[in-house]
């Protein structure tokens, strides 16, 4: 297999020997069916599939109203802030947190300006309280993402915030600092932007919320944060080109992908965990939570999504990986390139007993920390896969997202269910809306 790919390396080789050759030969056909089924669109659910070739028709023109729009809000706010949940939120905030400085909200005002928040993903009545308080002496502007306008908790956070901004600036000043991403057509959300006149963004009919992050709902808000949006869509139209191009199981990482992870799950490892050693990837995991979690969990079927951040929950949660219930596997997220080096100092006193890697970068040690761990957990039972980039930027990260909705895509075919439907979420609401008393 051909595990060297446009930036992004597989390895599954700690796969072994929980999976072997001869498995992964019996499942190529079938893969690469659910492959051509995704591609000829003949699979379930294909009437939701304009994310496939969303990279490549994304019109020039609607990349660069995103571009000005964000710099107009930008010259405006000293926050903005986004409100969505779901996919209309996780894509964007994977991909800003992936990027941004750990600690940009204490570094000095004006520099890097402004700072990109969020709402409306949770109705807890303290973070929005808090968050009014913020907002009392700052400038801020508002990018609501909803495609009816009536989901219950973007609805509440975009109605106080709405509220906010007209007794602050006025209506007509409040409208120019609102920017509606919603329908092309319907729903309250199109309706209102079109009677207060807010710029607005159209969230394509054939594309769901968590594949939507290569659409105006994730460029928007990654373009406010002040990322490069082209570059992020260059490195999405380079891993899809790529794809479809590759029909041979042993050249295609999705496939390998989602066929590894399958096996895995029909050999009684049901419970996959995303992990990194790279804490800036905390919100991408959860975004790939969702993509997965939302995609395959229906039909008592589905492989259960987990995500980790080592070295830090070796201290919590790698007790468990390492000795429990045995029916877990890893996919390690490794970024092979830091953005920055620091080197370990010497010690005369040596206390803490360091100096023996001394003079050495951190990313050293973390990687001895991922090698380590991974030959740790396949010896207590859990097989890994690894997919490697070479460093986080903006086209990196554009490919990473496009392979993962890819792969997903297959996986779900290969768990002969409907990747691109969700109808379990719509329980909870309407219990909800009945205590509620809707």
């Amino acid at each position: 297999m051909n595990n060297s790919f446009n930036n992004l390396k597989i390895n599954i080789e700690n796969s072994f020997p929980f999976i072997t050759e001869s498995d992964i030969n019996s499942i190529k056909q079938e893969t690469q069916k659910c492959y051509k089924d995704l591609l000829n669109l003949s699979g379930k659910g294909n009437e939701f599939l304009g994310w496939l070739d969303l990279p490549s028709d994304i019109t020039k023109e609607e990349v660069k109203s995103v571009e000005e729009t964000a710099y107009y809000l930008r010259r405006k706010s000293d926050i903005i802030i986004v409100i969505g949940i779901g996919g209309s939120y996780l894509g964007a905030r994977a991909i800003i947190e992936a990027l941004q400085h750990s600690f940009k909200h204490l570094q000095k005002k004006g520099e890097h300006s402004p700072f990109v928040i969020f709402a409306g993903q949770n109705i807890s009545e303290d973070y929005l309280s808090d968050l009014m308080e913020i907002l009392e002496d700052k400038k801020f502007s508002v990018v609501v993402i909803s495609k009816s306008g009536t989901t219950t908790e973007p609805a509440i956070a975009f109605r106080l915030l709405k509220n906010l901004l007209e007794k602050k600036y006025g209506k007509e000043v409040a409208a120019n600092k609102i920017v509606a991403i919603t329908d092309k057509e319907k729903g309250a959300l199109k309706k209102l932007a079109d009677k207060e006149g807010y710029k607005s963004f159209v969230i394509p009919d054939d594309v769901g919320g968590r594949y939507s992050v290569l659409s105006a709902v994730g460029l928007l808000p990654i373009a406010c944060a002040g990322f490069n949006v082209k570059d992020f869509l260059k490195g999405a139209e380079e891993m899809e080109t790529a794809l479809k191009g590759k029909e041979s199981f042993d050249s295609n990482p999705a496939m390998q992908y989602a066929a590894i992870r399958n096996l895995l799950y029909r050999k009684g490892k049901t419970t996959e965990i995303l992990t990194s050693f790279t804490p800036f990837l905390y919100y991408f995991i959860e975004w790939w939570k969702q993509l997965y979690g939302e995609s395959e969990g229906k039909e008592g079927k589905g492989i259960f999504p987990a995500g980790t951040i080592f070295s830090t929950d070796l201290h919590s949660m790698g007790q468990y990986i390492q000795d429990g219930t045995r029916n877990i596997f890893e996919t390690n997220l490794w970024i092979e390139k830091t953005g920055k080096t620091l080197t370990i100092p010497d010690d005369e006193t040596n206390l803490d007993e360091l100096n023996y890697i001394a003079g050495k970068n951190i990313n050293f040690v973390n990687e001895k920390a991922m090698l380590g761990t991974m030959q740790a957990h396949k010896d207590g039972g859990v097989p890994s896969i690894t997919i490697k980039l070479f460093k986080l930027n903006e086209r990196n990260l554009g490919g990473l997202v496009y392979f993962f909705e890819f792969a997903c895509a297959i996986s779900g075919y290969m768990l002969g269910v409907n990747p691109f439907d969700q109808p379990g979420v719509e329980a909870y609401k309407k219990n909800m809306f009945k205590l509620l008393g809707k």
